[in-house]
Formats: structure tokens, sequence, C-alpha cells
């Protein structure tokens, strides 16, 4: 009972990261409609927000899998959380400075500490108990994700957006100054209660006893093909879940709300440009009905896992991202936003269904091959600047979407034949 116990409490804590990580994640779109006021910035500068966090994850995924071979888990976490806030006091300088790519960088600091959590806690939410239940574990965990998916636009929104509206740019700049100092205090005392709890030892690091046995024969991490097969199909979900989430404010409040009498009503009063500040203020508090989606299918998804296998579920949820997307492309209106809330509902499971999927059977290359993943968390990176691209060309914003099919188009692949052991 005794490790039953130690294995609920560390799972209550790792909720606690995937909530702080996730937050701070989400808080990272709410940039992308203010850095573009506030600095003129086309589609393709705007994703660079996207990119700047995201670069992180492949740059930094290794190094962090090599920390935490080394020293354990516990120290992987508290680096990630020390990182965290020194990305978010960077904020202030940036600010102050008034230069985007300042901020840019900024946004890689704060996203290298999420990289130090991602290659820390998935793995070992995953290997937490029994293996069976890995996939509803991780559902579970980034449930929570989710939930902090759902409040971050709100605080961003009221916080941020809702601030800038009628400031000169100088101010505008500094209306970040405040939330991002206060979250880099929280994060740091997180992570002092992070390095203060005892958490199980789940797999042995080099100074360990009770390393796993490495019985499968295999001399290289590259020698497993779900490993291979799932690190690109990691790659290609988040860039499509960034992609949605990154244009999801732009695309409604400059083509949905200016075409719905309703909001028109909201802003008669208003010049032209505090028509569109305005428009990217609500499009913010919508963004939160997409997370909302996303945390209902982690959460249901959790369970669900009980009685479907995860690669037939993710088959499923691939399947019918690829049918709205395609309506998506043909629609307007209510409908079109609709549809683009609705994918979350599907994309919800995916990471945790790739994710234990391509570590399955790894034994002792679990950490390795953790850090091979995240490290291909970079699509976020790589696909929301192609859509910034074709966006800005004659195609336009709606139908950039168009990346995200060949996307799931990938993840299909994988749910029907990446996915096995060869």
């Amino acid at each position: 009972m005794s490790k039953i116990n130690n294995y609920r409490s560390a799972f209550i804590y790792m909720i606690l990261l995937f909530f702080m990580w996730g937050f701070l994640t989400e808080l990272n779109n709410t940039l992308i409609p203010f850095c573009r006021g506030l600095f003129e910035l086309n589609y393709f500068q705007s994703s660079l927000v996207s990119s700047a966090f995201f670069i992180a994850f492949f740059v930094m995924s290794l190094p962090a899998a090599k920390w935490i071979e080394y020293l354990g888990y516990r120290a992987g976490i508290v680096a990630g959380l020390l990182l965290m806030a020194i990305g978010c006091w960077l904020f202030i300088p940036a600010s102050n400075m008034e230069v985007f790519y300042i901020f840019l960088g900024a946004i890689f600091v704060l996203a290298t500490g999420v990289t130090f959590l991602q290659v820390a806690a998935n793995p070992y939410v995953s290997r937490l108990g029994e293996p069976e239940g890995a996939s509803s574990r991780l559902n579970l965990s980034q449930g929570f994700n989710s939930l902090a998916k759902i409040i971050a636009p709100i605080f961003g929104s009221y916080l941020i957006l809702a601030t800038v509206r009628g400031l000169p740019p100088e101010e505008q700049a500094q209306a970040v100054q405040m939330p991002y100092l206060g979250l880099g205090l929280a994060l740091a005392a997180l992570a002092i209660l992070f390095y203060f709890i005892k958490l199980p030892k789940i797999i042995k690091t080099s100074d360990d006893s009770d390393v796993l046995a490495h019985s499968s024969g295999k001399t290289s991490i590259f020698q497993f093909p779900q490993l291979r097969w799932g690190a690109l199909a990691i790659f290609f979900y988040v860039g499509a879940e960034v992609t949605i989430a990154s244009f999801f404010v732009l695309f409604i409040s400059e083509y949905i709300f200016p075409a719905l009498a309703d909001y028109q009503q909201l802003v008669a009063d208003l010049s032209d440009e505090e028509k569109l500040m305005k428009f990217r203020e609500i499009a913010e508090r919508r963004l939160p009905w997409f997370w909302s989606l996303m945390m209902i299918g982690r959460l249901g998804g959790a369970y669900i896992l009980k009685f479907i296998p995860a690669p037939r579920l993710l088959a499923i949820a691939a399947v019918a991202c690829i049918a709205m997307m395609t309506l998506f492309l043909f629609s307007s209106g209510y409908l079109a936003l609709y549809l683009l809330i609705g994918t979350g509902l599907f994309l919800s499971i995916m990471w945790s269904n790739i994710f234990t999927l391509s570590i399955d059977g790894l034994e002792n290359f679990t950490s390795q091959g953790s850090g091979i993943l995240v490290m291909c968390i970079v699509g976020g990176a790589a696909i929301p600047p192609i859509q910034g691209l074709i966006a800005d060309s004659s195609w336009g914003l709606q139908a950039s979407f168009v990346v995200t099919i060949f996307c799931f188009l990938y993840i299909l692949f994988y749910a029907i034949k990446g996915y096995k052991k060869g």
C-alpha cells in the first residue's frame, strides 16, 4: 500500500507540472496577436513567436535527456522550473527595449525550461504504475494540461490584450511585465517545492542500483521502429496542434467576426484599429472552447482506452480531424468557427497515444527515447511558418490550414502501421 500511496502522491505532483507548462505554453499564443499588433508583423513573422518557443525542444531535448539520465528526474524538474522562471523574468527587459527579437529570446529560454519538464515528466508518468495504464495516466495528466490551456487565454485576454487597446506602443510593450513577473515567482516557488519533496524512483540513473535489465538485445535507440516512426508522428501532431492554436485568434478576429453582424454591433463606435484589437481580445476568449474540448477528450480518453486499443483510437481521431479540416477549408461563418474548435476533441488523445506507443519496449533506452520524442516537438516551430508563408500568399489564411491535413494523414499511417515493433 505504501508504494501505491507514493505513486499517487507523485502523480498529483506531476499533474501540477502538466498544468503549469500547459499554462505557459498556451499563454505564448496570446503573444502572437499581441506582437502582430505591436510590431506590425505579417503572418510569417507572427508565426516566429511559435517557432522561437518550439525550436527549443529540438535544440535542448537531448541535453535535457542527458541531464536527467545522470542526475535524475528531480534535477530535471527543478532545472526546468528555474529556467521557466528566468524566461518569464526576461520579458521585463525585452518589453523595456521594445525589440521583437529580444521577445523571441525570452520565449526561447522559457521553452527550454518546458523542454526539461517534458523530457522528465512524460516518461515518469507513463511508468508510474502498471504498463497497461500508461496511456490512461498520460491522458489524465494531459487533461489537466488542457485545463491550464483553457484558463491561460482568459488570463491573457484580460491581463494583456484588454490592457493594450488605445495605448501607445511603449506602454503596450510594458503590459506583459507584471503578469510574467508573477508567473516567474510562482515557478521559482515550485522549483523549491520539488527540490524538497520525495519522488519514487522509476528508472535508475547512472548511480542507481536498480536499473532495468537490458533484455531487448538492442544496442541503439534507432533500432526501435516504433520510436523512429513515432518521432515523426509527434513532429506532425505538434505541428498541427500549434498551427491551429497559433492562428486561431488571427483567423477568427480577421475573417469570422468582421463578417458577422452580431460582432459588428459590439464595435460600432470604435475606429478600425480599435475594432481589430477588440476582435482579437474577444477571439482570445473563444480559444478556451478549443482547449475545453481537448480536456474533455483527454479525460474521456483515459477511460475509453480501457476498452479500445490505443492504435485504433488514434486512427479514429486522425480520420475525424482529416474530415473536419477538409470541410473547414470550404466553410465560413459560425460553421468554420465550430469546425476549428471541434478538432480539439480529436486532437486530445493523440499525444499520449503516440508517446506511449513510441516508448513501449524501449526498456532502459526510455529516457533517451523520451528526449528524441520531445525533440520532435520542433514540429511546432516548423509547421506554423509554412502556414504563414501560404497565408501571406494569394491563397490566404483559411486555405493555409491545408497543412494540418497532411499532418493528420501521417498520424493515420502511424496508427495503422508505424507503431508496430517490426
